[in-house]
């Protein structure tokens, strides 16, 4: 391992490498380049891994590349990120965002995310709808079964 430090992620009590691995531009590697690039950050003591893209293959070539050692790393699934005709959409729609969300988990070969982010609350009416509808129910009940061990919010606009 490298000199990469550590640090407690909030009140989580999970330490995390301080620097981690956002998944987005992967969307245009192969599968051996994902298991190459998981491979290097693995060695280097990262252990933080977003995973806001819904694009398929992606989540398919990380959950290949993390197959047997899942549980070294802390993976961060957004709730309400969705693939709909080809192409990512932020959904609120509470049949897509747990159809999408459980895309997620079956492509990352896991029954869980450690860190489930509410998906792109930009905007005080994106966190009323958020918080007072389906999306943040599905949250809590992901929460409580299990299968999302922390549950957080992605904006753009704090």
């Amino acid at each position: 391992m490298s000199g990469i430090g550590r640090r407690a992620l909030g009140r989580t009590g999970i330490s995390v490498g301080e620097i981690g691995l956002g998944g987005e531009w992967l969307e245009k590697q192969d599968a051996a380049s994902v298991r190459a690039m998981v491979d290097r950050c693995d060695e280097a003591g990262m252990n933080l891994l977003d995973c806001w893209m819904s694009e398929p293959e992606v989540r398919s070539n990380l959950g290949a590349a993390l197959h047997g050692r899942r549980s070294r790393w802390i993976v961060q699934g957004h709730i309400g990120s969705t693939w709909q005709g080809g192409q990512y959409v932020r959904s609120r729609e509470p049949a897509r965002v747990r159809e999408a969300f459980a895309d997620l988990l079956a492509r990352f070969r896991t029954d869980y995310m450690d860190l489930g982010m509410l998906h792109f609350v930009d905007a005080l009416s994106d966190f009323d709808e958020v918080m007072n509808g389906e999306v943040f129910r599905f949250a809590a009940e992901l929460r409580r079964t299990g299968a999302v061990r922390h549950v957080g919010l992605s904006t753009h606009n704090p």
